[in-house]
């Protein structure tokens, strides 16, 4: 009988142990965004919900569309351009135009998905670097925030807010300029989602939920939110900012802007973060220190986005300098027996 010849391709990532495919990964990353989802829709609206159904339709078009031109296999099953276009989506201003997440979507499944191979073969986060693009080309439209529909006086009082009272600057721009954001919001207003902000950005509690569902699930583990968040708040508590204390400092920095929802969900991305366990963790300090090093020093306030994106760049030199030996030994231990192997045979 003529033996059959198997092989595997185990090239790209994801790979994960487990039972579970790639469709149920993305539907749990799903069911994990509809707290922030849910927040998103509280604070600014059902224009949420036409951003959602917009951006989603539109990355799953591309992605269907492109592998159909190439001429090859179908891959909308799997989930994932659900999941890029709603990750997208919670990186946008509530108020940004229609074809915004249309264009983001583009990007980010054509550009930066589809051309390297698709899924788990991109070398950096797809939602983030549509996001990317998005800023740079657009930042007016980026940076232009709705006032949410549940915020306090105090807020409304201190912040800056247009003459149309239709747009605010969110507390992170409050904090590169001369605004005490602890002053117009409280820890527990920033945690639940009571300021402006990205739709999915706001509200750390429904992102936290979000993040405990995955690690429940063991879709994503500990290690890079942990490492990530915990870096940002050591070095705002040890270097703080003139007119807070570092206590208030450290809280207001964890509190605000896009670090819950970048190190929960873009950062743990397999296909762009280290898969060794030293590595997740040195990554996690990286994208940690760059954010607060573009935070403090950069013209922009916010800094998870990049970060991110560099520490993407950098995934796999960390996985390479990390990665352990698992079978036999190294070439120089190697060496020096074959040496030893030699004098014994001579001798």
């Amino acid at each position: 009988m003529k033996e059959r010849e198997y092989t595997f391709d185990a090239s790209y990532q994801p790979q994960v142990r487990t039972k579970t495919g790639t469709s149920n990964i993305m539907l749990d990353v799903i069911i994990a965004l509809i707290p922030a989802m849910a927040v998103g829709v509280w604070q600014f609206g059902a224009r949420v919900l036409a951003l959602l159904a917009v951006s989603v339709l539109s990355a799953v078009f591309f992605e269907w569309g492109y592998r159909k031109l190439m001429k090859k296999p179908n891959s909308i099953g799997d989930l994932s351009a659900c999941v890029t276009g709603i990750l997208l989506v919670l990186t946008l201003p509530s108020n940004a135009p229609l074809w915004m997440p249309v264009v983001g979507a583009f990007f980010a499944i054509i550009i930066v998905k589809q051309l390297y191979g698709g899924l788990g073969k991109n070398f950096v986060n797809p939602a983030l670097a549509g996001r990317a693009f998005l800023f740079f080309s657009w930042t007016k439209l980026m940076t232009s925030w709705a006032v949410p529909n549940h915020l306090s006086a105090d807020a409304i009082s201190s912040a800056s807010i247009a003459a149309d009272a239709a747009t605010m600057a969110t507390p992170l721009s409050g904090m590169k300029g001369d605004l005490i954001v602890s002053n117009a919001y409280g820890y527990m207003d920033m945690f639940i989602g009571k300021m402006p902000g990205s739709i999915g950005e706001i509200s750390a509690l429904a992102l936290l939920i979000g993040g405990l569902y995955l690690v429940a699930k063991k879709v994503i583990n500990w290690r890079i939110p942990v490492a990530y968040i915990g870096t940002v708040a050591v070095l705002t508590l040890a270097f703080g900012k003139a007119d807070y204390s570092n206590f208030d400092w450290m809280m207001c920095n964890l509190l605000t802007g896009g670090l819950f929802l970048g190190a929960i969900f873009m950062a743990t991305d397999y296909a762009s973060s280290p898969v060794t366990l030293k590595g997740q963790l040195i990554y996690g300090f990286g994208c940690g220190a760059l954010t607060v090093l573009i935070r403090y020093f950069g013209g922009f306030p916010e800094g998870v986005t990049f970060a991110i994106l560099i520490m993407n760049l950098c995934a796999w030199a960390i996985d390479k300098g990390t990665r352990g030996r698992q079978f036999g030994v190294s070439k120089a231990e190697l060496k020096a027996a074959k040496k030893a192997a030699k004098k014994e045979a001579k001798a």
